[in-house]
């Protein structure tokens, strides 16, 4: 092996500081040759290191009674009892998205799917969280219109339904789209794979589809801001194939079934590069391939682009000597490759062998756990203090309150988005008890009398204003949302939007909402069990809204309690549990009306969080409530307009008496509060449930009628429910061409 001159320019064109370059040859004792380096960029970039968070995720909380993994492998994994294991991670796709909005999303899907069942998991659903720019704009709705068919496309096709999610729209995510997609699966707690090499002598098989060009350097792009020319690096985006991740799939579990199987890795950033470096280093042990036994899809493909395509739908799998015709025989079954290219060893090395010649020798370690880390200058923006001043005097009331809760209702961020949601096959293996349009997913576990509750949530206004309480906030909800579908939250896991964290201004936010959610996860009780940060999220120094996004699982004991938002019985009593409080700041109300985003964010005090979600929960295993609505975006009002508008809508006749601004009382997004139905021979027990929480709970009014009526000290509303629905239903028309 000869090393070759390694100019400055390709240094940096790989994504690498000067200084990087000089610890890699301090490492490894020598210059690297050309593929050594393409192997260092990837390993090495943000999108795969991590290098500008790691300090700071190691503050996160990631042990629990339930934890059975936490971070560090492909997903994370609790105990959920009855022998199961709930395996979920979040994954994001956002710079890719913006180059080929189809298969940018399509291939995130792919990916995370991956990570669930490299695990030994069944994925049994997907949830997404997406970020544009206004409809209003063209491009815009090509970007939005793209992904959605890029998850619909793969997902439908796999046979993973995509259940739930969120999608928010404001101009800072106009130069940089997010798309966060969440999976969940289910595995024998006793099946479980990891993915640290392990033996000596046992062979390294690679399985799935063929290696091509597509996907090199697809980390390092990832890992970079964009310019207005980004469209131009299309040939860095993965091409997904999923009627054979489907195969894959099948084939994977089927060979899981046995005790063939050491580790599993999927190929994904860095392809061949990341997995036999990750396997080795986790597993305290070296990895030797040869090149030459590489299924291909393309003639005369280079040892460097080998080994960091990112072609899609392969694995890495480590299996016992012996074992090799057995997993030939189930993936050749299954119409995909399995090629024995090479062997485990002792010397913690990753070897890379191109017809016999030695192309690359590596520490294990230098590749993954010794890439660098830095704790980066961090400061608090000088515009911080002013963005969080809110003269509500300067914010004029309104003339005509049903007007602006109309307005609120078509906007894109409170809309009914069922016409993204139908797009997605989210009823696949009638397992979906709760479906999309409600505040959390319920799955009804095969088998028996439990369920899973699902919910994703972050908000970009509030941590732009507040990281710190923006970030705890989107915690919270994310596990109120759990609560109101009659689950109890466990565990998140999470995706980290954030722009260029060279900026210390973008660096403090990211600290901040790392903070947030430490805490926050604390006082629930729910620990983080992995997740993904992509940073450099900025195009021509425009960075995005920081957008920490939350992804909470939760438990049903009994399917029985699963529980949506809607109304139902006419008669029923409506309540609050929780308190409204005269806060604005930060608000739909204001981003929508006056095109604001000023003023703090909702106060949040986890101790009483902690209670309102207790109380919920204990009313709903009670069997006493009919319905129950997180009130969030768009205050008590939306909250109130949506738990009207279900299958068969039905209205409301509510009196508010707070003393207070009427805009804050009806929109204003005061946190820890959940509206409720039940019928009024349990009200006395709502009360003492609440007492018992040392909660407030406030009757507010009646189910009943055709109509939407609020009273509240200087405002009225009484709309037509018609009217109502047709202006929530009208909001989505713009996002998909309808």
């Amino acid at each position: 092996m000869t090393a070759s001159v390694i100019s400055p320019d390709l240094i940096a064109s790989h994504g690498l500081t000067t200084e990087e370059y000089d610890r890699i040859v301090a490492m490894i004792g020598r210059e690297p040759n050309p593929v050594e380096l393409g192997m260092f960029g990837a390993m090495w970039s943000e999108h795969c290191s991590y290098k500008s968070s790691r300090v700071h995720l190691a503050t996160l909380p990631t042990e629990g009674p339930r934890i059975l993994q936490g971070p560090g492998e492909n997903a994370g994994v609790l105990d959920i009892g009855d022998g199961l294991a709930l395996v979920f991670k979040m994954e994001s796709h956002n710079h890719p998205s913006f180059i080929e909005p189809y298969q940018g999303a399509a291939t995130g899907v792919g990916g995370i799917i991956r990570d669930i069942f490299t695990m030994g998991a069944r994925p049994i659903a997907l949830c997404d969280s997406l970020r544009f720019g206004p409809l209003t704009d063209p491009k815009n709705r090509y970007l939005f219109g793209r992904v959605v068919a890029g998850i619909a496309g793969y997902g439908n096709a796999v046979g993973v339904p995509t259940v739930g999610g969120e999608a928010y729209f404001a101009e800072p995510y106009s130069g940089n789209p997010l798309v966060n997609v969440l999976c969940v699966g289910i595995a024998r707690k006793d099946r479980l794979f990891f993915s640290g090499a392990g033996g000596v002598g046992n062979p390294v098989i690679y399985v799935g589809a063929k290696t091509g060009r597509d996907g090199i350097h697809g980390a390092t792009m990832a890992s970079g801001v964009f310019d207005e020319g980004a469209e131009s690096r299309r040939p860095t985006v993965q091409v997904g194939d999923p009627f054979r991740e489907k195969l894959l799939i099948e084939a994977c579990l089927e060979l899981m079934e046995g005790d063939d199987l050491v580790a599993v890795q999927d190929m994904g950033a860095a392809g061949l590069t990341c997995a036999t470096a990750e396997m080795a280093s986790r597993g305290g042990t070296g990895i030797e391939i040869e090149l030459a036994h590489v299924p291909r899809r393309e003639p005369g493909m280079t040892a460097y682009e080998l080994m960091l395509s990112e072609s899609q739908e392969r694995m890495l799998v480590v299996a016992k000597v012996g074992s090799e015709e057995r997993v030939r025989t189930v993936f050749e079954k299954w119409d995909l490759d399995a090629a024995v290219i090479g062997r485990v060893t002792g010397g913690k090395l990753v070897r890379v062998l191109d017809h016999g010649r030695l192309v690359a020798e590596i520490p294990a370690d230098a590749l993954a756990s010794e890439a660098p880390a830095y704790r980066r200058p961090c400061s608090r923006p000088v515009e911080t203090d002013a963005r969080q001043r809110l003269d509500l005097n300067q914010i004029p009331l309104p003339n005509d309150y049903a007007a602006v809760l109309l307005e609120l209702l078509r906007s894109p961020n409170l809309c009914c988005k069922e016409r993204i949601w139908e797009r997605y096959d989210h009823m696949l293996f009638l397992g979906t008890i709760v479906g999309p349009g409600s505040d959390a997913v319920v799955l009804r576990l095969a088998g028996g009398t439990r369920a899973i509750a699902l919910s994703v949530d972050g908000n970009g206004r509030y941590c732009t204003v507040d990281p710190y309480r923006g970030a705890m906030i989107a915690v919270a909800e994310a596990a109120r949302n759990v609560v109101c579908a009659g689950g109890e939250p466990l565990a998140i896991t999470n995706c980290l939007n954030f722009g260029n964290p060279e900026r210390p201004e973008i660096m403090w936010q990211f600290v901040e909402a790392v903070k947030g959610i430490g805490d926050a996860c604390r006082a629930l009780q729910t620990p983080v069990t992995g997740g993904n940060v992509s940073l450099y999220n900025e195009t021509s120094g425009q960075a995005i809204f920081p957008t920490p996004v939350i992804g909470m699982v939760g438990l049903l004991d009994d399917v029985s309690d699963a529980t949506d938002q809607w109304f139902r019985t006419e008669g029923d009593l409506v309540a609050l549990l929780g308190e409204t409080r005269e806060e604005l700041g930060a608000s739909e109300y204001l981003a929508a009306r006056f095109g604001l985003v000023q003023g703090a964010p909702p106060s949040l005090d986890m101790a009483r969080e902690q209670a309102v979600q207790r109380a919920c929960r204990e009313a709903i295993r009670a069997g006493i409530i009919s319905s129950a609505h997180d009130c969030s975006d768009g205050g008590l009002a939306v909250a109130l307009a949506e738990s009207c508008l279900g299958a068969t809508p039905i209205g409301v006749d509510v009196q508010l008496v707070d003393a207070m601004r009427p805009d804050a009382l009806l929109f204003g997004e005061s946190q820890s509060r959940i509206v409720v139905s039940l019928k009024p021979a349990d009200w006395l027990r709502l009360e003492k449930i609440a007492a018992a929480h040392q909660i407030p709970v406030a009757r507010l009014g009646t189910v009943g009628g055709t109509r939407l009526k609020f009273r509240a000290p200087g405002c009225e509303v009484d709309l037509g429910l018609a009217e109502v629905e047709t202006a929530w239903r009208s909001g989505s028309a713009p996002a998909l061409g309808a």
